[in-house]
């Protein structure tokens, strides 16, 4: 019994390490990239163009209606078949980075939508263009009806980030199978792992609140 509690006192360093150094700063870049892709992709979805809401339709539908793995699997280990060899990193930005432009487009959108056509109409009585209104006036108040949603997101891909390592990106999850490799400890290492992760996706939960909190006075009442 000693042993295995040194065990985990001895790992929880490199876990922790792993988590600091990777996990973390991989789900910050992937989430704040597909963000930017969600965005777009919800304002094409809205767009009057029947093509360009036709673009944006498919690839949420792509990304929505394909398992993350095989998004991984396709970019790193199907790409070089075409003559496109890329690292493991910026192999996993770009499928985790997908993955949440396709889901928080829908989100996104949905939060557009809900705010009350008055705030359009008042934009216009003001003067403002439908651009202008769109990023002084609603969206604003679509963040404070996203955040939820996206911050349950963003836990996710937290935990998604462990299927980096099907793909040898060296974070928590794939530190912990290196340490089993040669303890055989399964049951106590992945154990950790876990523990370590709800943490974060317990840190995470608290800082969502507060954000919350801070938005809520853009709500339109």
């Amino acid at each position: 019994m000693d042993s295995k509690w040194q065990l985990l006192l001895d790992s929880l360093g490199p876990l922790a390490l792993g988590a600091i150094t990777a996990t973390i700063p991989l789900a910050l870049v992937s989430m704040a990239l597909g963000l930017l892709i969600a965005l777009l992709m919800a304002l094409m979805r809205i767009s009057k163009n029947r093509v360009i809401s036709s673009i944006a339709r498919v690839y949420i539908s792509i990304i929505r209606g394909t398992p993350l793995l095989v998004q991984l699997f396709v970019i790193f280990y199907g790409m070089p078949s075409v003559g496109l060899t890329i690292d493991p990193w910026p192999s996993a930005i770009i499928a985790f980075s997908l993955n949440i432009g396709g889901y928080a487009a829908e989100i996104i959108r949905a939060a557009i939508l809900s705010v009350p056509q008055g705030q359009w109409e008042a934009g216009y009585t003001l003067g403002m263009s439908r651009t202008r209104t769109l990023y002084r006036l609603i969206l604003p108040q679509a963040t404070r009806v996203a955040v939820p949603p996206l911050s349950n997101s963003f836990i996710s891909l937290v935990k998604d980030t462990s299927l980096a390592s099907t793909i040898l990106v060296t974070e928590m999850f794939r530190k912990a199978q290196e340490i089993t490799a040669s303890t055989y400890e399964f049951l106590l290492l992945y154990c950790e792992a876990a523990a370590i992760y709800w943490v974060i996706c317990l840190v995470l939960s608290a800082l969502q609140n507060s954000v919350e909190g801070r938005l809520e006075k853009y709500v339109a009442k």
